[in-house]
């Protein structure tokens, strides 16, 4: 197989919002890394204290 000259790169298009992006995190600096937010559904706590009843019951 012969070897395939490599393809140039086309220059990226302008875009504004990007060169202002740059621009302020070049002054203020990077913004924090998201938090990975706790999933509701998984499990609730009780919503009372166990009975002596139930606790005295064997599993």
């Amino acid at each position: 197989m012969g070897l395939m000259a490599k393809k140039k790169r086309k220059p990226k298009k302008f875009s504004a919002v990007d060169q202002v992006k740059a621009m302020a995190r070049a002054q203020i600096g990077a913004p924090p890394a998201g938090r990975v937010v706790p999933d509701r559904r998984e499990k609730k706590a009780d919503k009372h204290k166990p009975t002596l009843g139930k606790l005295l019951e064997p599993e």
